[in-house]
């Protein structure tokens, strides 16, 4: 299956940057692009759509809003938003995550993981940076009171050793290759485990997973 990406970025450079290096990758093909937030709201209707990398500022309604204007009109036709972007401020993190994206990645990634991360997200994942996952977190660690929620301590239970390690550490705020280092495994061995996770506790994503985690008491020991 060719997944079908379009790049939205006020940078024409950009969009060629990001167009070359994707369809350098197998099973990807850039098929739309667009140079601000209104013509990204457009896109939807010219044609399918898989992925959307967008871009937070830019002339116009900026990316977030771009976002939020995607999910209102399209629901859960829309397509998967991953944003890709310089600027890792924690309000641009939590806004475009509350907005309905489904990954925050830096432009310094590199071109493999963004590929892995295309495809982590059409699967029904979540792709978050480190910097962004450090960001869920402290947005959790900010709250007076973080009760522990007993489903959830009992959902966390069910993880295998090996799976509760890598939940731990994306909740440090590991990224997928940072973890694969330190645990002495591959990168698609770490997925696989933090994939199985995600699904016994009912996590759609990477960015749900770390908030689950959080109630289960994770980020409070």
């Amino acid at each position: 299956m060719t997944i079908k990406v379009a790049i939205v970025d006020d940078q024409d450079m950009i969009r060629v940057g990001l167009r070359t290096i994707l369809e350098a990758q197998p099973g990807l093909e850039v098929v739309a692009e667009a140079g601000d937030g209104l013509s990204a709201v457009r896109l939807i209707d010219t044609g399918e759509i898989d992925v959307i990398l967008m871009d937070i500022r830019m002339p116009g309604i900026d990316g977030v809003e771009a976002i939020r204007r995607i999910r209102a009109a399209h629901g859960s036709e829309a397509p998967r938003i991953i944003i890709l972007t310089t600027f890792d401020q924690d309000e641009y993190v939590l806004s475009g995550l509350r907005a309905g994206a489904n990954g925050f990645l830096s432009k310094g990634v590199s071109p493999t993981d963004l590929a892995d991360a295309i495809r982590d997200v059409v699967a029904g994942g979540g792709a978050l940076s480190a910097a962004a996952t450090a960001t869920l977190i402290g947005s959790f660690t900010d709250q007076l009171i973080v009760p522990t929620d007993p489903k959830m301590v009992d959902l966390f239970g069910q993880l295998t050793a090996r799976e509760r390690e890598i939940v731990e550490a994306i909740v440090a705020g590991g990224g997928y290759n940072e973890i694969a280092k330190e645990l002495f495994l591959s990168p698609h061995t770490v997925k696989t485990h933090a994939n199985r996770a995600m699904t016994k506790v009912g996590a759609h994503d990477r960015a749900q997973l770390v908030s689950y985690a959080y109630r289960a008491g994770f980020g409070t020991r």
